[in-house]
Formats: C-alpha cells, sequence, structure tokens
C-alpha cells in the first residue's frame, strides 16, 4: 500500500521480483499460577505489608485512589481497595530492591474489573497481566528477570478509568533480595499527565491495550468477533479523506495505521504522524484508546509499498519485536501489520514475530497483506512465515489486486476483478495450509485505491458467500464451504471515506451478517 500522491500502485517489476503472525501472553502467564502462588518455604516475599495489614504502609496510590479495607478480603483482615475515576486508574506501588540479573515472580490475588498486576523498571522487559472481570479472589500471576544494572523495580496495581472499584490482597514477590531503599511515604496528589481526552463512561468490552498514563501493560486478550473487516489508515495525504483515529468507520473491527517506517537500527521501526494531518499526538493517542474501548483494535503497519524493513539474523529480529513492541506500548497498538512487499526472510520474520508475541502476550493481533503472487506457495517466504508462526496468527489478507491473471486452485487461469479471481486464490491459501479463520480478502475500496483489481462490493459479497455458503460463486465453485472465513481487508478507509464509505457499509454488514 503506498504514500505517495497519486492512486495506489506497484510497479510490475516489484511484483515479479517476488514471485519465487508471554510480558508472557495472557495465556502463558497461567504457567506461573502453579508454582509462584504458593511460594516455597526457602522463598522470601520482598513485597513489604502485602497483605495490607498496615493499612497502605510502604504503599503509594495516586491520587488518594487506595484504602485499606476489611472486606472482601483474601487472607488476614485487611485488603487494597482502589477505586477509579475518570481522570485516574487508581494505580497503587511499591519500589523493591532487587539484584541485577535475576529471575523473580510476582503474584497478588484481585477482584474487580479491568484489574492490572504488573512490574516496571525491570531493566529488561517490563511485564504485567490482567484480569477482565473477577467476580471472587482470583490469582494473576508474572514473571520477568531483571538487567544488568537494575537494583530496584516498582511492583503496581491499578484498575480501569472511571470503572468500579478493585480489590488486591496477598501480593507476593519472590527473588534475591536487594539492598532496601526507603519507600515514598506522601502518595502524589496530582492525577497522571496525560488523562484519557475523553474517559469512557460506560465499562468497555475490552480496555485500551496501554493506558494514556502509560504503564507497562500487556494488550487486552478480549476476542475479536468471529468475522471482521480490517481497513488501513493513511497518515499521509494522497487525494483521500483525510481522517482522525475517531473519524473511522464503526464497521472496522480491525485499524491499520500505515505506516511505520524503518529506523537508524537494523529491523528496528518507528513512527511519526504526519504533521500534514494536523493530528497531535495526545489526540491521536486518546483516539485509539477510544477505539480500543470500543472493541476495536488498531495496530501499527510496517511497509508498505515503498517501505523496507531488513531482518534478517537473530539481531534485526531482536530489534524489531523490540520496536514494535514500543510502539504499542507507546501509542496503545494492539498490535502488528506486516505489509512488506519489497520481500522478507521467513527463518527471521517468524521468529521477530515471536519474540514480539511473547512479550506482548495473548492479546496480539498478528496480520498480513501480501500481494497475490505472495501466496501461490507455502513454499514462497510470505507464505512460509505464515505457516510458521500460524498458532498465534490472526489473519492474512491477501491483496487481490495489481495483479494481472493468476492460476487458481483448480488449475486453471484466472483474471483480476472477478468473482473467480478471489475465490481460486484463497481456495489455494486454505489448501496450502492457513485456516479458513485466518484468510481475509483483500480489495481496494474504490477505483483510485489500487492501479487495477477495483470490483464492485457486491462482488467481493458474492465471493464471501461462495467461499462461505457455496453461494454467489462464478465458474469455480468449492468442493467444500469455509463458513468460518475471517472476512476481507481495504485499501484504504480514506479511500473509502472519499467514496461515501460505500465499501465498508456493503461488505462490512455483510461480513458482520455471516453465521
Amino acid at each position: 500500500m503506498e504514500r505517495a500522491s497519486h492512486a495506489y500502485r506497484r510497479p510490475k517489476a516489484a511484483r515479479t521480483a517476488l514471485a519465487t503472525v508471554g510480558a508472557a501472553s495472557l495465556v502463558a502467564a497461567g504457567f506461573a499460577i502453579a508454582n509462584v502462588g504458593t511460594a516455597q518455604a526457602a522463598d522470601t516475599n520482598l513485597i513489604s505489608n502485602s497483605g495490607f495489614e498496615s493499612g497502605l504502609s510502604g504503599w503509594t496510590c495516586t491520587a488518594g485512589s487506595g484504602a485499606a479495607v476489611s472486606t472482601p478480603v483474601h487472607g488476614g483482615s485487611s485488603a487494597l481497595k482502589g477505586s477509579p475515576s475518570g481522570s485516574d486508574n487508581a494505580k497503587c506501588s511499591q519500589t523493591v530492591a532487587v539484584k541485577p540479573n535475576s529471575a523473580y515472580s510476582l503474584s497478588a490475588w484481585v477482584q474487580g474489573s479491568y484489574v492490572y498486576l504488573g512490574a516496571s523498571g525491570t531493566g529488561t522487559s517490563d511485564v504485567s497481566t490482567w484480569t477482565p472481570s473477577a467476580g471472587s479472589y482470583q490469582q494473576l500471576s508474572t514473571k520477568f528477570t531483571t538487567g544488568a544494572s537494575t537494583t530496584s523495580v516498582t511492583v503496581y496495581l491499578n484498575g480501569w478509568y472511571a470503572q468500579p472499584a478493585y480489590f488486591a490482597d496477598d501480593v507476593v514477590l519472590t527473588g534475591p533480595g536487594g539492598t532496601p531503599t526507603t519507600p515514598p511515604t506522601t502518595p502524589p496528589t496530582t492525577p497522571p499527565t496525560t488523562p484519557p481526552t475523553t474517559p469512557p463512561t460506560t465499562p468497555p468490552t475490552t480496555p485500551p491495550t496501554t493506558p494514556p498514563t502509560t504503564p507497562p501493560t500487556t494488550p487486552p486478550s478480549g476476542s475479536l468477533p468471529k468475522h471482521v473487516l480490517t481497513g488501513y489508515w493513511q497518515n499521509f495525504n494522497n487525494g483521500a479523506t483525510v481522517q482522525t483515529i475517531a473519524q473511522v468507520q464503526n464497521q472496522y473491527d480491525i485499524i491499520a495505521v500505515s505506516f511505520a517506517d524503518a529506523s537508524g537500527t537494523p529491523g528496528g521501526v518507528t513512527f511519526n504522524l504526519d504533521p500534514a494531518l494536523n493530528y497531535s499526538v495526545a489526540q491521536f493517542k486518546a483516539d485509539i484508546a477510544a477505539k480500543q474501548a470500543a472493541g476495536k483494535r488498531v495496530i501499527i503497519s510496517i511497509g508498505g509499498q515503498n517501505g523496507t524493513v531488513s531482518i534478517n539474523d537473530s539481531t534485526s529480529a531482536n530489534n524489531f519485536a523490540n520496536s514494535v513492541y514500543s510502539l504499542m506500548q507507546t501509542y496503545g497498538f494492539s498490535g502488528v501489520d506486516i505489509d512488506l512487499e519489497n520481500g522478507l526472510n521467513a527463518t527471521y520474520m517468524s521468529q521477530a514475530l515471536r519474540s514480539l508475541s511473547s512479550k506482548a502476550g495473548s492479546g496480539l493481533i498478528i496480520t498480513m497483506a501480501p500481494q497475490t503472487i505472495d501466496m501461490l506457495s507455502p513454499s514462497s517466504a510470505y507464505f512460509a512465515t505464515a505457516l510458521k508462526i500460524k498458532d498465534i496468527l490472526t489473519v492474512v489478507n491477501t491483496q487481490y489486486y495489481n495483479s494481472g491473471s493468476m492460476n487458481g486452485c483448480d488449475g486453471g487461469v484466472y483474471s483480476q476483478g472477478s468473482v473467480d479471481f478471489i475465490t481460486t486464490q484463497a481456495c489455494t491459501v486454505i489448501q496450502g495450509g492457513l485456516d479458513p479463520s485466518q484468510v481475509g480478502l483483500g480489495l481496494p475500496a474504490s477505483t483510485s485505491g489500487a492501479g487495477s483489481g477495483y470490483v464492485d462490493p457486491s462482488v467481493v459479497n458474492n465471493a464471501i458467500d461462495c467461499l462461505t455458503k457455496g453461494t454467489g460463486c462464478g465458474t469455480f465453485k468449492p468442493a467444500t464451504k469455509w463458513p468460518t472465513l475471517r472476512g476481507a481487508m481495504t485499501w484504504s478507509t480514506n479511500w473509502d471515506a472519499k467514496n461515501g464509505n460505500q465499501w465498508s457499509n456493503s461488505v462490512g454488514t455483510h461480513v458482520h451478517a455471516l453465521p
């Protein structure tokens, strides 16, 4: 997908050159429950006043949001009650002395909605875990390793903005103790410097990935709909409608921000809003948070037609994972989209995405947008990458445009711009090893969105019906129905808006009506 001032297109040469996606995850975080919550006799709990039996001694809570209460408790006679407000997430923390290059296990018992437990300042990868809803006490657990010069970490609990109070008890941190430091005695009285612009007034389906106060958090694991609509949002002006994230049509379940750019570090990426959009970073973050709270997912797309990010060894793979995770924490992205149209290395790209998954957790969204030619054979680099990360991959939205003619799964040759082209190519991907629930149909939102291959939204809907129900087909009719087909994608939300949102109104409604 391109950022030039003219319509989106790819040179033929670029296409033929390519001829030949748990902080541990929230699921993986569960492995710590068996061995973290019940410390061995030799283990020492490094948390001071871990059961809040001495009130808030040793703990600091933002904006006076914490209190020790006698009910409900998990153990002893007291527990922490954190009371969020519209501009404060009731974060209660304690700084603990630790040793460098050491392993630690962290757990706590919590009750309430959207309760987080985490550790920051680890010197490596900060960690957190959370529960969307605990009607009674349940244990949260995670692990981390300190950096080479780390002598203290901050353990914290928090709820979510404008949500009901949460409760926490029996916080345990085990591992080598360091030289103690004096904890703060006076809680801060000012709210965070970057509270949400428009805090939610009703409980969100899942909280945003990164709260406005930017504590390190793991993306929520709340599930996407069974069938989803994906749209790319342009961080540039090429004649399409200039939008804020808030203005993206509500039909889109996944919004891919286009694009992150290569940084000066091999494999590393960075992102900056285009100044021409007159879109402040603060508003951008707030808009992302609002979309996340509404159950949408906003992710960062890597590459595009002109973007080149080289990941050809373990170092660059690690740099990629670290830099993408940093962008997720900074802006609140829920995941990453791989749209590298100038080649990729399947071995190291899959390594990079697995590394990112281990940092971000089970809520991580991984999407791909290969060109049609990249998905003709499981041996091609793009297809091979998708198969290597099949267990953590969300969806592959192949671009069924700017493609010319291609062989279909039945051996026939089909020209782009038809139901048959779309269905035979999707059939190829499914027969090649992807689950139908990981397959999406990528089409341009208008004639201006691609150099060639635009079809009327009704053709997209017919292709969806053909693949899922066996109706609406052209000359090719799959021998098998794939009712779990994930959905459809378009370039772009901006071109869609320019065309009166006709594409998303038609295709989005059709996708969401699938059983």
